[in-house]
């Protein structure tokens, strides 16, 4: 496939995957061996077998593979290598599509003795022709070999066995034991090959020169014909070495490794090379990228600049926060002759990556406001990082799925191969908040949270996104107010800004419970508000006073269902006649009504008098004083002409301790008279009242009040209501139908029962013919019932008050 390259670097194969190739895939690589049999490569085989698998510069995946790798084909100077690679769109590799890729090397001529420290593995191969006798091995002392030799000659492979030198102890182990404890051993006709994991038991960390090194110091037995031969196997690669100072990256290898140079006195260096990415960099190259490479007497020296060409920045993510580090592969190829080896291939490959560096994310908002259009770009990002989802009003939603939020992602590349991602919403999407500024502006927010994953390492990260936009499209309530009879009305009509808007009359906050309360009317059909208040009432302002007529407002003001910061005021205005205070009933029942002008002295309601100052008001609101009384009383006076007989009092506020009115309000009622005619009677004994029996429907209600002021009965939904034993109770018993004014509502008998059956026993007596039940400590009390703006005939109701009792029989308590 065109997107799979490979290259010779030596004693290594490159295949490189490019990030097209495996872009939103699911790969899986093997190792086809000589017998054709694909051998799923995992971390440990590969360490094992000598391959190493990268991700190199964003994304792309790069395979390396040992000249003396487990399934190498060796011909000659030729090695041969095959992988399988298979890419499906689903973890469970379903319907996935299979390449093969083989590719030959040509490497020689091998040195002696050859070492590669690889990233995920170290490597030494030695040229097994040069026998080396017990006396000329420094590295152990002759009882290390002599209690070996017996078993040595009954083992019939080529590699017997490695014995590893720690400092406590020497541990011998047979090839196959070897391979169990994940080591690589193998020989070929001409060399003897030991590969180490950096995580293997024998592994010693040992420092030289200040640096670390991973070291395995070891001997590996074979036989060649009718000798047990042994070659020195240890192995050194360096594990820390790098500093990063005013931005550069320091990589320090010493030269001539003591596990390494165990027995030798001279050494001559033969070639000194680096570069990147396996590839040798001359020293002009170098001088162009400002690369210093230093070779001193006991230590080779790279010097790279942090983003200097050769490496590349990838994305990382530390504690949530979004960073960058800055990536380069680099290798050194040191050779140096000695008296012991001849010479020596050292193959250093360092994977060198900075510390973390928190970047910002920039947010663009390029709202195209003309086709109401939120158009917000976010990053540029790394080639490295994914769009996975959304979180939309705490709804977290894949990238595909967002379209059915009204979410349009689409994702930008730039030519320096960084990425953005475009979010486009229609502003009157849902999930675009809207709200009121001032005058004819509103402000659209989008607030949406996106979740990034990095590759290959797939690590998240969130960007959180708010974009403001300001849109003159505000289209603010209006409203008309009109007046009947006796109410003043407010139509408000809906804009697109106050649908959180909430009324207030006065600064009372109008529900539709304290609508119901005060017996006012409070409608919303959602294009328009209705509200309806009574002239005479707590929440109307009167603000002038004439004989010719009154004028009351209501003032209306919507505010802002959050901050309650006032947003429209709205009133309506009218003028009433004075007659609205006064009614004058036909069965000589006078009631008026006294109000308190605005801007007006600082009046108390409760102090007006009439002319009979016994006669105070039987409804008082903060605006109004109502009295109810009849024209023969309170100090009424009256006087007649030929058509009407006319009653005349006044409304007197006195200041405390002062006799005379600083205030007064005189009405009067007339009552035509129609005509005098002589009547003749002759007086006769009175016969007694009758009453006839006759049928018909009353329709009646008994109410359970809060307290004694009979203003708030419980409703259904707060039954059961729970009382403590002696606590009050206060009922209310109405004449609902017929509304006649001559009738009046009289209780005869009423009795308490445990059950629902009336007729069941035991029975409390509440009422018995009509009086109160006085036979026990808790007695009933009735209470008086006055004419307010609820009550239009208080001879329909009676009221009274019972203590909260039980039921008992002997002492066991029956039920509350």
């Amino acid at each position: 496939a065109g997107h799979i390259s490979s290259e010779c670097l030596g004693n290594l194969l490159r295949i490189t995957l490019s990030a097209e190739y495996s872009e939103d895939k699911y790969l899986s690589l093997s190792i086809v061996d000589r017998s054709g049999i694909a051998w799923e490569l995992s971390e440990a085989m590969a360490a094992q077998c000598g391959y190493t698998v990268t991700y190199s510069t964003w994304s792309s995946i790069e395979f390396r593979a040992s000249a003396l790798s487990c399934h190498s084909r060796l011909e000659k100077d030729v090695f041969t290598v095959t992988i399988q690679i298979k890419a499906a769109h689903t973890p469970d590799m379903k319907n996935a599509t299979t390449h093969l890729k083989s590719a030959s090397c040509h490497y020689g001529p091998w040195s002696p003795r050859e070492l590669i420290c690889e990233s995920n593995y170290m490597e030494v191969s030695v040229r097994r022709e040069i026998p080396q006798t017990i006396k000329d091995f420094i590295q152990d002392e002759f009882e290390d070999w002599t209690p070996v030799f017996p078993e040595a000659k009954a083992e019939a492979a080529s590699l017997w066995q490695t014995v590893f030198h720690q400092p406590e102890e020497k541990r011998a182990l047979l090839v196959s034991n070897a391979w169990s404890a994940g080591y690589g051993l193998n020989a070929t006709d001409s060399r003897v090959l030991l590969r180490v994991p950096y995580a293997a038991a024998q592994v010693q960390l040992v420092k030289d020169q200040g640096i670390t090194f991973s070291v395995v110091r070891s001997s590996t037995f074979y036989k060649y014909r009718w000798v047990v031969l042994m070659v020195d196997t240890a192995v050194a690669c360096p594990v820390d070495g790098v500093d990063y100072m005013n931005k550069t990256i320091t990589w320090t290898v010493p030269k001539y490794i003591p596990p390494l140079s165990a027995g030798v006195t001279h050494f001559k260096d033969v070639l000194v090379e680096a570069g990147v990415d396996l590839h040798k960099l001359s020293a002009k190259e170098m001088a162009s990228r400002k690369y210093v490479l230093l070779n001193e007497l006991n230590a080779v020296t790279m010097k790279i600049p942090i983003g200097a060409k050769g490496g590349y920045y990838k994305t990382s993510v530390s504690n949530g926060q979004l960073g960058t580090k800055y990536t380069i592969s680099l290798f050194l190829k040191h050779q140096w002759e000695d008296e012991k080896w001849g010479l020596t291939k050292h193959i250093i490959i360092k994977e060198i990556e900075t510390p973390f560096e928190q970047v910002e994310v920039a947010i663009t908002n390029n709202s195209n406001l003309s086709v109401r259009l939120m158009n917000v770009t976010v990053g540029t990002f790394l080639p490295d990082v994914e769009l996975v989802n959304l979180t939309i009003e705490g709804v977290t939603v894949a990238v595909p799925e967002a379209i059915q939020h009204g979410y349009l992602i689409h994702r930008i590349r730039y030519t320096n191969g960084s990425k953005g991602y475009v979010i486009q919403v229609p502003l009157d999407a849902p999930s675009v908040k809207k709200e009121y500024m001032r005058e004819d502006m509103r402000a659209y927010t989008l607030n949406v949270t996106l979740t990034f994953i990095t590759h290959p390492s797939s690590e998240t990260f969130v960007v959180p996104v708010i974009a403001l936009s300001a849109v003159k499209d505000a289209v603010l309530p209006s409203a008309r107010g009109f007046c009947d009879g006796r109410n003043l009305h407010l139509i408000v009509t809906h804009g697109n800004v106050d649908q959180n808007w909430l009324p207030f009359i006065s600064d009372w906050h109008l529900t539709p419970e304290a609508a119901q309360k005060y017996n006012y009317s409070l409608r919303d059909n959602g294009t328009h508000l209705t509200i309806s208040v009574p002239f005479l009432s707590s929440h109307v302002n009167y603000e002038g006073f004439r004989t010719s007529a009154i004028k009351a407002s209501l003032y209306l003001t919507l505010k802002d269902g959050i901050t309650l910061a006032q947003r429209r005021n709205f009133s309506v205005s009218c003028k009433f006649s004075p007659s609205e205070l006064i009614q004058c009933l036909p069965n000589g029942t006078v009631i008026i009504t006294a109000i308190k002008l605005v801007g007006g002295e600082e009046l108390d309601t409760g102090l007006p008098v009439l002319r009979d100052r016994q006669c105070k008001p039987s409804l008082v609101t903060e605006k109004t004083a109502t009295f109810k009384f009849s024209v023969n009383t309170c100090g009424t006076s009256r006087r007649f002409n030929s058509t009407a007989v006319t009653y005349e009092n006044e409304v007197l506020y006195f200041r405390p301790g002062n006799d005379t009115p600083i205030h007064r309000l005189k009405f009067l009622c007339s009552y035509p008279v129609k005509q005098a005619v002589d009547v003749q009677y002759e007086s006769k004994k009175n016969t007694p009242p009758t009453i006839k029996p006759g049928s018909g429907c009353l329709a009646l209600s008994l109410k359970l009040f809060k307290d004694k002021s009979y203003s708030e009965p419980y409703q259904e939904s707060e039954y059961p209501v729970v009382k403590y034993l002696g606590e009050a109770l206060f009922f209310e018993v109405e004449l609902l139908q017929p509304k006649d004014a001559r009738l009046e509502l009289n209780l005869d008998d009423c009795w308490a029962t445990n059950s629902q059956s009336q007729n069941s026993l035991p029975q409390w007596h509440i009422l018995t013919h009509g009086c109160e039940n006085n036979k026990h400590f808790y007695r009933t009390v009735f209470h008086k019932v006055n004419y307010s703006l609820r009550v239009k005939f208080p001879q329909h109701l009676k009221r009274f008050e019972v203590r909260m009792f039980t039921f008992v029989r002997g002492i066991s308590l029956l039920q509350e």
